[in-house]
């Protein structure tokens, strides 16, 4: 390229993060301008500048390949932000002061034609290569990855990822080096039309250059100081944020701006200290390329020196000639090494090598798997074909072209069809990649046998074994497969933990869960065995916190978890402050450090104040870390799983306290593993799919399928260790079991003829009240067409039509008399699944499961006065469900009948796809007098005794109840919600009924 001005270069590059093995910083072309504005002397074409992309787009390139000694690579960014700074606001700058203006329209298009086209050709390749060489799970993320990149908001996208604890572990984006470019597109975005607004503003006051110099450079300044202390502030609070958000990352273009619109050529004296600054300024960008690294607080005041070091060369360069034949500098500056030949070439190329590099090095990794730093340094230096490629025919064509640059809507023109086509072709793929996943059979809780309490298998031998198939859940189930306790895994930032009981929360009896994510996988196995002795669950968890006393940096906040060491002495003093629990569960990551001394050291300290509690304290052994994203894998290996075995020796670290609870050395404290299990035998490898069931939906967790198998063998361990009692053994003065069905039978069979019996028909004997006095449209029948078990473990209720005749199901408990005792509590609860059915098709469907008083079954009469207690309901296959008591008169009254004193809906979309817990609680003790309505262990509703006259609320609840299942279709409820049962209706969708559940407390048990 020759040496004159080129009126059309302009700093247009980006820059990539520096997360995990993630992309950071890349280049900006150099630019030159035609000679305009105030008195400045012309403006040179600087070779140097281009020459200074070339070290900076080496060094990162050098941190990509990770190149041993080079881990400070990615300060290139900071060069490549500093010299966007500094020539895009000369540039503008000139033409205000010349002009009176800036041309918002040519300036846009200039930056479109010369960016975008190359980056389009990059997104579409690497979309196309990626549906090649990559797993689905990987093509279906990399289709939004697309988006955001050609849309310019990549660094946001990358910011929430990389914020977010749960979504760790998954495998660098190819494109993730867009999200530099994006923050350039950013900064052009909002720096020329500010640059714009102040001039028209300031020249309606003064007519002189050098009064919208003065005005751009003080706003510029306070700016600046105001980006930096957000730099500090976030680099403090959230790394992510910080390194990749364009405010925290706007101080280093003005930091450019300010060395742009200071008037150095008026400065006498200067040449000599520019000489010294600008060897100094190299020394120190390479200072920080050989001496930072990932442990660097960044940017923060850490970016100050490669900020100030690119000013420092740059300014080496300015006004020291304006003779096209010398570079810049004097003969002995540093512009003289980068004006040569060589750097000049590698810092044309840089755009477009910095486009390419990155997705090579990425999708080579994802088909050969980790790679060594020479073979990431070839892949490197390979990518420089396709980069000369696409500049010598696409992006220097484009730019130069005189019919694309004649116009400035040409050049929009151009820009558009760059960003709209990457943008469909990831559509296709990802489209086509999601489509090929959703094909995948459904994945139905209600199809697993139950997992074995003991023994060498996963799964338990009876009832209906697994057949052949894909692995369950399927690879996008998997991902989103996590424990349901809502926001009870605190996040990084948080320094304490919510109440977070759930299961039967009035009891004086918990269990309580403590530790980190690996704790919190646990979640659904210890709630069921809370639930099962009517205890409570307390959860205390924190996102990557280690339990034992230990002091770590945070990745996502990027520096020293002080968060971690404040929850975890807030947690334990509120374990000494609450009531006693009767047992503590404690589980975490074993690898927050190798140091086996210092961990057993940590652990001891944090279990001292545990075992001061005189309560048995079992802590649960970490679960094999795969290190590596399971269900990708699994979606390109659904017939061959084994492929996504991984190593035992690498997953599975030696564990100290569990050799110290095992000496003795910790009284008190048992220790328990299932390790044995999810990584059965002694082979090199350990499976990431066991006997069907996908056991991890990330790098390090399992899911919670797999947690729930687990959790008879769970309740075994605890037991056998004596941290547990079983449940046949509790004390008189807890909880006890009036009725426990969990529809064990035959496939087709009925329902216990002990525990239930039929309605038939449509209403009860002598038809107090036609249609069940509720309008409905079905005939209630004890044909196994409509109540069956299904051989797996649960009972199915199944509206029927025939002939246009619509039956289904409805049975009662034989036993009406379930009561609370005096002063006591009665619990009863269900663990239903309702219709999968939703929409049109679902208009008159009617689940419910609920009790009515015992002086019904003389007769049929009293109602609502003697009591209803609709623990659910649902209608229309609505997303939600409700509960609500009826009593008092037929019309208003107390109970503003005839709707009852009900909870509203309460939103559930996932209650049709699987199993969820639902329960009413009758407490008659000394003060509370209320019924509470509960979903998965979840108090949403709840009517007391105050709202209502004493003889209201006697008639109500002083009684015995029976139960109630039914499907009913149609009806006045249905139609109150805006459909009934017509054409569409679609029949054949079950509610799916796993157990149903009585227990009383309190006083002698009715």
């Amino acid at each position: 390229m020759s040496s004159t001005t080129v009126p059309d270069r302009h700093p247009e590059t980006g820059s990539p993060g520096r997360p995990s093995r993630g992309p950071a910083p890349t280049g900006t072309p150099a630019a030159a301008t035609p000679a305009t504005g105030d008195t400045s002397p012309t403006p040179a074409f600087r070779p140097d500048i281009e020459g200074l992309r070339a070290a900076a787009v080496l060094a990162v390139l050098a941190f990509h390949a990770e190149i041993p000694g080079l881990g400070g690579g990615f300060v290139g960014v900071d060069v490549f932000f500093v010299i966007s700074g500094y020539l895009i606001t000369g540039l503008l700058v000139r033409e205000a002061a010349t002009t009176g203006r800036i041309r918002l329209g040519e300036f846009f298009s200039r930056r479109a034609r010369r960016l975008l086209p190359s980056a389009a050709v990059v997104l579409g390749a690497t979309a196309l290569a990626a549906a090649w060489l990559t797993v689905p799970l990987r093509r279906t993320d990399l289709e939004y990855d697309v988006l955001a990149a050609a849309l310019s908001t990549a660094n946001w996208r990358f910011v929430s990822l990389q914020t977010d604890y749960l979504a760790a572990g998954r495998d660098p984006s190819p494109l993730l080096h867009f999200w530099s470019l994006a923050v350039e597109e950013q900064f052009y975005l909002v720096w020329g039309p500010l640059l714009a607004l102040i001039v028209f503003a300031v020249l309606r006051i003064s007519r002189r250059g050098r009064a919208v110099r003065s005005a751009v450079f003080t706003v510029t300044a306070l700016l600046t100081c105001g980006s930096f202390l957000l730099a500090l502030h976030w680099t403090h609070s959230s790394v992510s944020l910080a390194y990749l958000g364009t405010p925290s990352r706007a101080w280093q273009f003005g930091v450019g701006a300010l060395l742009a619109l200071t008037p150095w050529h008026r400065l006498r004296g200067l040449p000599p200290i520019r000489l010294l600054g600008g060897w100094a300024g190299a020394a120190a960008v390479g200072w920080c390329v050989v001496r930072y690294d990932a442990a660097t607080p960044y940017p923060g005041y850490a970016a100050l020196l490669p900020t100030l070091a690119t000013a420092a060369i740059i300014l080496a360069g300015i006004g020291t000639s304006t003779s096209t034949n010398v570079s810049a500098g004097t003969a002995y500056g540093v512009g003289r090494v980068l004006s040569g030949r060589i750097p000049r070439a590698i810092g044309r190329l840089s755009y477009t090598l910095y486009l390419w590099h990155w997705p090579v090095l990425v999708l080579a990794e994802a088909r050969l798997g980790t790679l060594d730093w020479p073979a990431r340094t070839a892949l490197t230096a390979a990518a420089a074909l396709p980069a000369w490629a696409t500049m010598r025919w696409i992006e220097q064509p484009l730019r130069r072209s005189r019919t694309v640059s004649e116009f400035p809507r040409r050049g929009f023109a151009l820009g558009t069809a760059a960003v709209v086509l990457p943008v469909v072709l990831a559509l296709v793929v990802g489209t086509g990649t999601m489509n090929m996943l959703a094909s995948a059979p459904a994945f139905d809780p209600k199809g697993l046998p139950p997992g074995a309490a003991d023994g060498k298998s996963l799964l338990a031998r009876t009832g209906t074994p697994l057949g052949d198939g894909p692995p369950l859940p399927g690879a996008v189930q998997a991902r989103k497969d996590f424990p349901p306790d809502g926001a009870c895994e605190v996040a990084p930032a948080a320094t304490t933990s919510p109440p977070c009981l759930f299961g039967v929360t009035t009891s004086p009896d918990r269990i309580v869960l403590l530790g980190d994510s690996h704790a919190g996988q646990w979640f659904s196995p210890l709630l069921g065995i809370a639930a099962e002795r009517g205890w409570a669950l307390q959860e205390l968890v924190k996102q990557g916190c280690p339990l034992p006393h230990l002091t770590v940096r945070n990745p996502q906040l990027g520096r020293t978890y002080t968060e971690c060491d404040t929850w975890r002495a807030n947690a334990l003093a509120r374990l000494r402050q609450g009531p006693k629990p009767r047992l503590i569960v404690v589980s975490s990551l074993n690898r927050y450090t190798d140091d086996q001394a210092l961990l057993t050291a940590g652990w001891e300290r944090t279990l001292a104040p545990l075992r001061a509690l005189g309560v048995p304290v079992v802590h649960l052994q970490d679960t094999p870390v795969p290190g590596t994203d399971i269900p990708a894998c699994v979606s390109g290996h659904t017939q061959d799983p084994d492929a996504c075995a991984f190593d035992r020796a690498a997953a599975q670290w030696p564990d100290p306290l569990a050799a110290s609870v095992a000496a003795g050395r910790l009284p008190g404290v048992r220790t328990v593993e299932v390790n044995s299990v999810l990584c059965p035998g002694k082979g090199p490898t350990c499976p990431a799919v066991l006997e069907r069931i996908l056991l991890y939906r990330d790098d390090a967790h399992l899911t919670n399928v797999a947690a729930t198998v687990l959790a008879p063998r769970l309740k075994r361990l605890l037991t056998d260790a004596g941290a547990l009692p079983n449940s046949g053994a509790l004390p008189s003065d807890r909880w006890t079991q009036l009725l426990r069905d969990e529809f064990d039978g035959p496939a087709g069979s009925r329902p216990s003829a002990a525990n239930w019996q039929y309605d038939l028909g449509t209403c009860y004997p002598g038809c107090p009240a036609p249609q069940w006095g509720t309008g409905e449209i079905e005939t209630m029948t004890d044909s196994t067409d409509n109540v069956r078990l299904d051989g797996k473990g649960a009972l199915e209720i199944v509206p029927r039509l025939r002939n246009g005749r619509w039956t289904s199901g409805r049975i009662e408990s034989r036993r009406s008399d379930f009561a609370p005792p005096p002063g006591g509590v009665l619990r009863i609860e269900a663990a239903i699944a309702l219709p999968d059915v939703t929409g049109p098709a679902a208009a008159g469907y009617w689940p419910a499961f609920w009790t009515l008083g015992s002086g019904l079954r003389d007769g049929f009469t009293g109602w609502p006065a003697i009591g209803e207690l609709d623990v659910m309901e649902n209608v229309n296959g609505r997303d939600s469900v409700f509960g609500t008591m009826h009593c008092g008169t037929l019309e208003g009254g107390p109970c503003k009948e005839p709707q009852g004193l009900g909870s509203g809906d309460r939103p559930c979309p996932e209650c049709r796809t699987g199993f969820h817990t639902y329960a009413v609680e009758v407490d008659l003790t000394a003060g509370a007098e209320q019924v509470r309505w509960y979903l998965d262990g979840r108090e949403f509703h709840k009517v007391s005794a105050a709202q209502m006259d004493a003889q209201t609320w006697d008639a109500a609840v002083h009684h015995g109840l029976f139960l109630i299942l039914n499907v009913a279709v149609g009806g006045n409820l249905p139609t109150a919600f805006g459909a009934d049962a017509g054409p569409s209706t679609v029949p054949g969708h079950p509610m799916r009924v796993r157990y149903v559940a009585v227990s009383a407390r309190g006083g002698a048990p009715s």
